[in-house]
């Protein structure tokens, strides 16, 4: 049973709050946020998650009691939460709490968690995709091959804080890389093989701390956006890696990108995909998405060419 739009009143809430994200930011900043919210809102409930699967459970609590589930957190928990909420029928809202933050970033929204949870008043429900991987929801970009030895390295890396952490490992993972044999099905095309670095199925733009790494990728077109790194020498990957902070490394000859609605992904040697910073799923792989699955509460004209946006319930 889902919840009707109606029966969601912006003003309640219930922030669900992951206090190890960030090395410990979203604990830290907790009260502040939500002595924010609590300026506009009518009834704010804290909620400390255990582990991910609270996370989930938390959500259907709040979508049951008629309230937004507003996840303070890293991209991990915004997509777990993101995903309970669309399949309960609820209204999702998203506040900065962890290292990246990358599904914020391509919203357009203030890193800042205070400013975002202030944002918040004047917001707006609108549909926007949810993807998934390995049937997991996720919010922005699912990798595979090259990232996936990289996020490895960034979840187990502590004394670097911040979003520097992803290029850390990058930069890392450089040295004993070799490259894969990719096996790519787009929608009902023929599988084709791509030996390189990366394949990507991207439903926002951003990935990594800010690594524009799918600049076209928009979160409400009902499409993902496919890029695939091909191979290239070492010397030739880390002098185009600087690109895709402004997303221009798609311009180079090595780097391909398409249009989807379900991409099928498998490869030489095992890996795990991982999108929203966490491993969704082994190899192979569905990664589809799924138009307008989720309600999202965001600051209005977020970004040219979104989706109109109504007023959400009161």
């Amino acid at each position: 049973m889902t919840v009707a739009d109606a029966e969601i009143d912006h003003r309640r809430l219930m922030l669900i709050v992951n206090p190890s994200a960030g090395g410990g930011r979203a604990a830290r900043v907790t009260d502040d946020v939500a002595a924010a919210l609590a300026r506009w809102g009518a009834d704010v409930r804290i909620e400390r998650t255990r582990d991910i699967d609270h996370a989930g459970e938390l959500a259907t609590v709040a979508t049951k009691d008629g309230r937004v589930a507003a996840a303070l957190g890293g991209d991990g928990l915004a997509g777990r939460v993101a995903g309970v909420v669309a399949a309960d029928g609820g209204l999702f809202a998203v506040l900065p709490g962890g290292r990246g933050n990358d599904y914020l970033r391509g919203l357009g929204c203030s890193p800042d968690p205070v400013t975002a949870a202030n944002a918040l008043a004047t917001a707006v429900a609108r549909r926007v995709d949810l993807a998934e991987a390995g049937g997991t929801p996720f919010l922005g970009i699912a990798s595979v091959g090259f990232d996936s030895d990289v996020q490895v390295i960034a979840n187990r890396t502590r004394l670097i804080r911040g979003s520097q952490v992803y290029t850390y490992a990058a930069l890392r993972v450089v040295a004993g890389w070799r490259p894969a044999r990719f096996t790519v099905t787009i929608d009902d095309e023929p599988p084709r093989e791509h030996v390189g670095w990366t394949v990507a199925g991207a439903n926002a733009a951003y990935y990594g701390g800010g690594m524009r790494f799918a600049p076209d990728a928009e979160p409400d077109d009902g499409l993902l956006q496919v890029v695939v790194v091909e191979r290239t020498g070492k010397l030739t990957f880390l002098a185009q890696f600087p690109r895709v902070f402004s997303g221009r490394h798609v311009a180079s000859p090595h780097v391909s990108v398409r249009v989807a609605r379900r991409i099928r992904v498998d490869a030489d040697r095992p890996f795990q995909i991982y999108a929203d910073g966490d491993p969704v799923a082994d190899l192979p792989a569905d990664i589809i998405v799924r138009p307008g699955a989720l309600r999202l509460l965001a600051p209005p004209a977020q970004r040219p060419g979104s989706a109109p946006a109504r007023p959400a319930a009161r």
